[in-house]
This record gives structure tokens, sequence and C-alpha cells, in this order.
């Protein structure tokens, strides 16, 4: 029950944070989802292997993700080497979140059908549940993993400069709060 509780309140707050109507037993707009638990705009980022803020932990946290090092490349100094390992870290990312986001839209499609066609059993709803709150979990990990091999792409001053680029706050050493090389 907790695992059912955690994931409806991400679906929740990830609504809410695009401006949905959300509260006060409004939910204008919802029952014309293709999937009611995903808004038009999630469906096409987890479609395209976007963040989502699935790695604020990281990115928070002074671990650089690959689309903002690119973003930032001249910023940072990017050698070609250095470019050329973001972008493939880059496109790896998008590939394994996107055939990962399919598979969130799929166990969220298969829920939404249980509910519409009015098959909902409680060990169908805990197998849904888990299988997608495991999904978002493995999908969540990827965009996490990335930030890490970040990390071996960059040196210490460009991370510096990367957090400082991002208006990050860091310590009197320059480090963002709460990472350490």
């Amino acid at each position: 029950m907790a695992r059912l509780l955690a994931f409806v309140l991400l679906v929740i707050t990830t609504g809410a944070a695009q401006g949905e109507a959300v509260g006060h037993g409004s939910y204008a707009g919802f029952h014309s989802r293709e999937i009611k638990a995903l808004s038009a705009s999630d469906v096409e980022g987890l479609q395209q292997g976007r963040g989502m803020e699935l790695a604020l932990p990281a990115e928070l946290n002074g671990y650089p993700g690959p689309m903002h090092v690119l973003e930032l490349a001249d910023e940072l100094n990017l050698t070609e080497e250095q470019r050329e390992r973001t972008e493939q870290a880059f496109e790896r990312m998008r590939e394994r979140a996107s055939d990962l986001g399919e598979q969130v839209i799929e166990s969220e499609r298969e829920l939404d059908r249980l509910f519409a066609e009015r098959r909902a059993t409680l060990e169908e709803i805990e197998r849904l549940t888990d299988q997608t709150a495991r999904r978002w979990g493995q999908l969540r990990a990827v965009h996490l993993e990335y930030h890490l091999v970040m990390l071996t792409v960059l040196d210490d001053e460009q991370v510096r400069q990367y957090v400082h680029h991002r208006g990050q706050p860091s310590d009197a050493h320059g480090h963002s709060q709460g990472h350490r090389h």
C-alpha cells in the first residue's frame, strides 16, 4: 500500500508541477486523457526519453546531466573528445529512457484499462502498481546513472562551472552543496 501511495503522489505532483488542475476534487480535462494518470506532455516526455525532473537528486547536488552539459558546452570549454563522449552518453541515455518510457506508458495504460473495463481486483491492482512503480524506478535510475557518467567526462573545474552556470548554491570551495569529488 505504501508503494501505491508513493506512486499516486508522484503522478499527482507531476501533473501539478505542469500546471494541471489538481486538488479540491477538480479533475477538469483528466477524463478526456487517453491514459488518465498521464498528461499529453507526460506521454511525450516518456516517449522521447526526457528527464522529467527524475534526476533532481543528482542535478541539485552538483552531478551534471548530459543534456545540460551539451547546452553549456562552450561555457564549459569542452574538448572535442568530451563533447563526443557527452553526445554519446546523451544518446544512450535517451534511447534507454525512451524504451523504459514506453514500458511505463504501457503499464499505465493497462492499469487505466483495468478500471475502465471494471475488471479491477486487489490482486490485479497490486500486480500492476508494482510493475508500474518498478518501471518508473528503472527509468529514474537510468537518468541518475548518466549524471554519474558525466563525472567521468568532465574535470573538477568543469563541474564547478556547470554548477555555477546552472545557478546552484556552492560552498566556500566551489562544490555544489552535498557533493564532493
